[in-house]
C-alpha cells in the first residue's frame, strides 16, 4: 500500500501560482512513477502531467505545457506540482496518483495504470 496526501491548494487569482505538494508513504517511493490528475464540477479527471520512477522524464497535458512543473524528491517521497500562469479553467480538484512501474522510463497517462490515489487538494483561480 501505498498512502498519498496532497496540499497547496487553494484561491489565487489568475496569473498567479500555486505548489502542491503530494507526500507518500508505504512502499519504496522511487519503485513508482507519479501523476497528477484534476477533475472540474460536472467533467471528467483529466491526466495533467506524470513523471518517471527517476524524475528524468516528464509528460505534460497541453492545456499546461510551458505553465506547469512537475517533480519529485525521492529521498523526501515527494513529488510536486508548480503551477504557474493559472487560468481560471485550471479551477479543479487535483489528485497526485502512483503507479507500479516495471521500466524506468514509464509515464502513465490513463487513470487505470494508476493504483494508489491521494484525496485531492482544491485549486480555484478567480478572474
Amino acid at each position: 500500500q501505498v498512502q498519498l496526501v496532497e496540499s497547496g491548494g487553494g484561491l489565487v487569482q489568475a496569473g498567479g501560482s500555486l505548489r502542491l505538494s503530494c507526500a507518500t508513504s508505504g512502499r519504496t517511493f522511487s519503485n513508482y512513477a507519479m501523476g497528477w490528475f484534476r477533475q472540474a464540477p460536472a467533467k471528467e479527471r483529466e491526466f495533467v502531467v506524470g513523471i518517471n520512477r527517476s524524475g528524468g522524464r516528464t509528460s505534460y497535458a497541453d492545456s499546461v505545457k510551458g505553465r506547469f512543473t512537475i517533480s519529485r524528491d525521492n529521498a523526501k517521497n515527494t513529488v510536486y506540482l508548480q503551477m504557474n500562469s493559472l487560468k481560471p479553467e485550471d479551477t479543479a480538484l487535483y489528485y497526485c496518483a502512483a503507479s507500479p512501474a516495471i521500466f524506468s522510463d514509464y509515464i502513465g497517462k490513463s487513470q487505470t495504470t494508476y493504483a494508489y490515489w491521494g484525496q485531492g487538494t482544491q485549486v480555484t483561480v478567480s478572474s
